[in-house]
């Protein structure tokens, strides 16, 4: 049967894919400098290995003939995605993607180096590069779909969201925050008043901040003997379900910033331990896309981490791992002023819940124009700068790592991307109102640290679907409703006003 020959070349391309994500992540925690080179040109012969594999012309006959073959609906399923996949793939020439892949890994190892060193003129040449073949890969992929070219990267990230239908939407939400910002650092600055902000400056040395980290990951159910936790650049989630690789980043100075961040990969880290492994050769069951993966990890983050609840059960854990005496006379009122304090700053990963969608719309109207040709690379930093300055009230000028060098997605080719993250928030403040509906008690289980219940709603209405369906269906699915901007909206004036 032809199906059975695509779910043989299923495990083929896993463990093409299993290789290139752990060497991947490998390169971003562990590989010396001076191995940059060959491991580039390493992951781009896989992935050229991967790609002649998957568009060998056999391929598109199973393909043809398992569509006439009497399938189960999973498996109906499953080819449909299979597909999908397919014609994403055979739009492709192995030579530019081997091309593509060597160039971006090349252009990510120099940002590295000249981000710290604030070095606009000597990176954009890189990016340059990397932007004309996303403007080709757009194309090509464009002429394949039927769709825009930002459409068609879009797809490759969160297969059903579409341009025309998320504008609006960032439209009034930009809207929304450009008043709602001011509104809610006032009252924060009443709140101060009333009760004066403590500090969290002390010494905590990485061991003790890892240990914490360790902790919370194996409470909130990441299974250690399915992944692990480094140290990289830039904080985030890889590897395969089997192997998950999960990175964080630590000052000593503090440890919130890099506990926020390891609760938020462990959100990544959850879907994907919770994905259907018996499909996981396949399509079909992989993540469904970046918008959900998002939404999974901002779940646990914002909705999770970020509550008074949570802080009930984790201040106790804190000083387990930290010491006696860190958080010594706080309340979790002091703790969730803290951790929820509002400020517009540079960084959009430094950023609170209700500035953070502000970094991604001005990324996402960059990033759109660049790949449909109305904006050069050149161009890139002054309108960053009118925009920070319009939506934050910053300006970047001649501060390029902190402006547009500051994420490593451009460098690495991934346009099309950011987008997810704004529509992830507004997709697990869904979840949470539906959440809240389906367990009337789920505050009390939170502030008991008890996340089963939680984790049993996400897997059986979002981790077990993987891709059977589209990002859109699997939201109305799992919700009841098409994305609805107004829970975040309501979300964030319960929590902030």
């Amino acid at each position: 049967m032809s199906y059975a020959k695509l779910d043989a070349l299923g495990r083929k391309l896993e463990a093409i894919d299993h290789a290139i994500a752990i060497l991947s992540a490998d390169e971003a925690t562990n590989m010396p400098v001076g191995g940059g080179e060959k491991r580039a040109e390493a992951v781009a012969h896989l992935s050229g290995i991967r790609h002649e594999t998957f568009t060998a012309p056999d391929v598109a006959d199973w393909i043809e003939a398992a569509k006439a073959e009497d399938l189960s609906l999973d498996d109906q399923l499953s080819l449909r995605e299979f597909v999908r996949v397919h014609t994403n793939a055979t739009c492709l020439p192995s030579d530019f993607v081997r091309r593509q892949t060597e160039s971006n890994m090349r252009s990510e190892q120099l940002w590295r180096d000249l981000r710290i060193k604030n070095d606009w003129a000597g990176f954009a040449p890189a990016l340059e590069n990397v932007v004309a073949l996303a403007r080709e890969e757009a194309a090509m992929r464009a002429d394949a779909l039927g769709l825009a070219p930002y459409d068609a990267m879009m797809e490759q990230y969160d297969p059903g969201n579409r341009a025309a239908d998320i504008a609006p939407i960032f439209e009034d939400l930009k809207a929304f925050l450009v008043d709602f910002v001011p509104a809610a650092l006032e009252a924060q600055d009443k709140q101060r008043v009333a009760r004066p902000q403590k500090s969290l400056k002390g010494t905590y040395p990485i061991e003790m901040q890892r240990e914490l980290g360790l902790s919370m990951m194996a409470a909130l159910g990441f299974d250690f003997t399915h992944g692990r936790l480094d140290v990289s650049h830039h904080p985030f989630c890889g590897g395969v379900p089997t192997d998950v690789r999960m990175t964080t980043r630590y000052r000593t100075d503090e440890f919130l910033s890099s506990l926020m961040g390891v609760l938020h990969e462990t959100g990544h880290a959850l879907y994907e331990q919770g994905l259907p492994r018996e499909l996981g050769h396949l399509p079909v069951g992989h993540a469904r896309g970046m918008a959900i993966h998002e939404s999974q990890s901002l779940f646990v983050e914002q909705q999770i981490a970020r509550s008074p609840e949570f802080w009930q059960w984790a201040m106790p854990v804190v000083r387990e791992h930290l010491g006696a005496d860190v958080l010594e006379g706080w309340t979790v009122e002091d703790v969730i002023g803290e951790v929820n304090t509002v400020e517009r700053g540079f960084i959009r990963v430094d950023a609170d819940e209700t500035t953070y969608p502000l970094h991604v719309i001005l990324r996402f109207e960059i990033e759109k124009a660049l790949i449909e040709g109305e904006l050069s690379v050149r161009d890139i930093p002054e309108v960053w700068d009118a925009k920070m300055t319009a939506y934050l009230g910053h300006s970047t000028k001649d501060n390029y790592r902190d402006g547009p060098m500051q994420d490593v997605h451009w460098p690495a080719g991934a346009f099309g991307y950011f987008p997810s993250y704004t529509l992830g928030a507004m997709i697990a403040a869904q979840q949470w109102a539906v959440i809240e509906k389906a367990i009337p008690d789920v505050r009390n289980h939170v502030a008991a640290g008890h996340f089963d219940a939680l984790n049993a709603w996400r897997r059986e209405n979002i981790w077990s679907l993987a891709s059977r369906h589209s990002t859109p269906e699997i939201l109305e699915k799992a919700t009841g409703e098409p994305l609805n901007p107004a829970h975040f909206m309501a979300h964030l004036k319960a929590r902030y006003l």
